[in-house]
């Protein structure tokens, strides 16, 4: 079936204009997404993905000031979409950013009413209530950092997002604030960023935003994008992540004093936790077996006990 479509393509393509071709290459496209891999995907359906709107020309400028690279590529769009929809195809998503909305045309088909997408870009969110009308009530001139989720969800939401590298760290930590009602992330970041969420004890790129996410997500690094699939290119590459809310509904310890802890090592990292936690523990005498290591050889266990023996000396 494929080959009778490209054949019929380039037998057309002599006689078609210029925007004539971009069309029906937008249409193939479209067909190869609905019969790839149906049984990988539970929750798509002929009908779900033939809703989606072909891609319309975008007024939508990328501003630097944003942290704004517009990914390109179709078939990174729907692997992103599928890392999050293989896992809930259910529950409400926000999506942080949509640009011009290459995400979010292969959302809306699976999600319908279950979608909400949040920019500050004044051109971003005229552009997608016009690509999309049947959902206009659904893009949200918003701020994520700023916004009270609870006007807006009321009960527990997904994110994801093709995520401003300038804010990225930001977006982490207001997801870590709102851990109880945030299931799963799905996000590009950068990749060193990416890296450092998901890196393990014992190396440089493991830090604050590796201990404390992992305290309450299990994060999978997916996969590394290449900087010519967006526009404009990125001076660095960028990766995909996945969060997903582990089993631990709270910490066996003072929550807020753990994050102080962490904070506090890593300030100082290249000293031994004797040394970097004396602006925490002040004249008092912290006695314990970790306290000749780094802060980038704990585990989040282990950094859970340091802030159980820290509590009695600060309480």
């Amino acid at each position: 079936m494929k080959n009778k479509s490209k054949n019929t393509y380039s037998i057309k393509k002599k006689y078609l204009s210029a925007s004539e071709i971009e069309a029906l290459q937008q249409k193939e496209a479209s067909k190869d997404y609905l019969t790839h891999d149906k049984h990988a995907r539970p929750w798509a359906s002929k009908q779900d993905v033939t809703k989606a709107p072909e891609k319309a020309s975008s007024p939508v400028r990328a501003k630097k000031h944003l942290g704004q690279h517009f990914l390109t590529d179709e078939s990174i769009a729907r692997k992103i979409v599928d890392s999050l929809l293989e896992t809930d195809a259910r529950t409400t998503v926000l999506e942080i950013g949509p640009g011009t909305g290459v995400l979010t045309k292969y959302l809306l088909p699976v999600l319908d009413k279950n979608f909400y997408a949040l920019d500050i870009d004044q051109e971003s969110v005229p552009y997608l209530k016009k690509t999309f009308p049947a959902h206009e009530s659904q893009f949200l001139l918003a701020d994520f950092l700023a916004l009270d989720f609870k006007t807006l969800v009321p009960g527990k939401f997904n994110v994801i997002g093709n995520f401003p590298y300038n804010i990225s760290t930001q977006i982490m930590f207001r997801v870590l604030e709102n851990r109880q009602d945030i299931d799963c992330v799905v996000g590009m970041f950068q990749k060193e960023v990416a890296e450092r969420i998901a890196e393990k004890p014992g190396s440089k790129t493991y830090g604050i935003l590796s201990v404390l996410m992992q305290a309450y997500y299990d994060i999978e690094y997916l996969f590394t994008v290449h900087e010519n699939v967006f526009s404009p290119p990125p001076k660095v590459k960028s990766a995909v992540i996945r969060l997903k809310r582990n089993a631990t509904p709270s910490l066996p310890c003072d929550e807020a004093l753990f994050i102080r802890v962490v904070k506090t090592a890593f300030n100082q990292r290249r000293k031994t936790l004797r040394n970097s936690l004396k602006p925490l523990v002040g004249s008092h005498t912290l006695e314990h077996d970790l306290l000749d290591k780094r802060p980038e050889q704990l585990s989040v266990e282990q950094f859970i006990s340091l802030t159980i023996a820290i509590t009695p000396l600060i309480s």
